[in-house]
């Protein structure tokens, strides 16, 4: 879908290459009729503003992002997931999972994109489990499409965070799969935003019924955050990426800044020092 966008951006501007549109507002003009179908749950690419791109040169991963990119009609259609393999259903369901949340807990949210993001994240807590395990049940397969259209509409508004920016930096770098880089970095990112997200956080896990509310947004913060760590152990997901490199941990935070400030409307405002101890948190031993 990001590829079918990305060849309506060139057709729109002709003269243009894709590497000038990185960022926000760059195309400026109406693409060609685009009709999404997405296979995966997960992206949201069938009704978001963004289209990630890959440079097979450099390995730099960004995203350009426009309304124009918008596509006209989406369909959501189960059959076509069925055949997904569990660990990839999984992975990119915790990528709508982590569009619903980081949408959510971003200083840039609306009455709206906060009724999506958590629509979203409560169909996929419902939902990712009996896909997982049974892959032909239509309905979890038909709700979790459902979530990853919420949370795309909601980060179409809201935008993401640090999670996505560290994501796409891996992604570029040794073509990690983004929902798995994502799943992986989810929990993790979150501890570290630290009471700057609680009170969203314990919102989201008291509409999920995570926690009652009589918690404090501590508790329910740590409890939410404890039901994603128990996804990824459930699916089999590291906490680590055996991959990454310790020298090359400055590059990425690098380019983890810059993707993400000033675009993204994250919770707390990192320098490139402050995401070298995320990268830290991640690699292997």
């Amino acid at each position: 879908m990001d590829c079918a966008k990305a060849v309506g951006a060139r057709l729109a501007r002709p003269k243009k290459p894709l590497s000038k549109m990185e960022g926000i507002l760059k195309i400026w003009k109406k693409l060609p009729l685009l009709i999404c179908v997405p296979t995966t749950a997960g992206t949201g690419s069938e009704t978001t503003l963004a289209a990630v791109i890959v440079d097979s040169k450099t390995r730099h991963k960004y995203a350009i992002n426009d309304f124009y990119l918008i596509p006209d009609y989406a369909v959501l259609d189960p059959k076509p997931t069925l055949s997904l393999p569990p660990f990839i259903t999984a992975c990119t369901g915790m990528d709508a999972l982590t569009h619903a949340i980081e949408a959510y807990i971003g200083n840039s949210t609306t009455k709206k994109t906060r009724e999506y993001a958590l629509k979203a994240t409560k169909l996929i807590f419902e939902n990712i489990y009996k896909a997982f395990e049974d892959g032909n049940d239509l309905e979890a397969r038909s709700n979790m499409l459902d979530a990853a259209y919420y949370a795309g509409h909601a980060f179409t508004v809201s935008y993401v965070g640090y999670v996505h920016a560290i994501a796409h930096s891996l992604g570029g770098k040794y073509n990690i799969a983004h929902g798995l880089a994502n799943a992986t970095l989810l929990d993790v990112v979150l501890k570290q935003y630290g009471d700057s997200v609680y009170k969203k956080l314990y919102e989201m896990a008291l509409y999920c019924g995570i926690c009652n509310a009589k918690d404090s947004y501590k508790v329910g913060a740590e409890r939410f955050i404890e039901q994603i760590t128990l996804m990824k152990k459930y699916f089999g997901i590291s906490s680590t990426f055996s991959e990454l490199k310790k020298s090359d941990i400055h590059e990425l935070a690098v380019y983890a800044d810059h993707e993400a400030n000033p675009l993204y409307p994250v919770p707390v405002l990192w320098d490139v020092k402050e995401l070298e101890k995320v990268y830290d948190l991640v690699v292997e031993d």
